[in-house]
């Protein structure tokens, strides 16, 4: 599914994958949160609910440009540099947006951003 991310008003295009995670999410769409800075790699925010944890694979890297549900906490995280290796099923990649779109998530402390279906 395409998806378009508004980050501090500056459009960009991105992916969900097919996952019961990213079809959850694609159903909270649109949706507007404030992000704020976590491990200077990647911007989280609460989600509205929880998103399905179904089939969820074990062991995901995530990478930059990558959208990620972290379940314990139950928030949506956007990587803007690599992340950590999570061993278990704790984080599930929801989709991608292109690497050179993860700037300005990079240079502020805090953004807000604007998350639509673009289909």
């Amino acid at each position: 599914m395409k998806i378009r991310i508004s980050i501090d008003g500056t459009p960009v295009d991105a992916t969900l994958n097919s996952s019961a995670a990213a079809q959850d999410f694609a159903a909270h769409l649109p949706l507007t949160l404030r992000l704020t800075d976590f491990h200077q790699n990647e911007k989280i925010a609460d989600l509205p609910r929880r998103l399905s944890t179904s089939g969820a694979p074990s062991g995901v890297h995530p990478r930059t440009g990558d959208l990620a549900f972290y379940v314990p906490w139950g928030n949506l995280a956007l990587y803007y540099r690599d992340g950590s290796p999570s061993p278990g099923t704790d984080l599930i990649i929801l989709g991608h947006m292109p690497e050179s779109a993860t700037e300005p998530l990079a240079e502020n402390d805090e953004v807000s951003v604007t998350i639509e279906d673009a289909s």
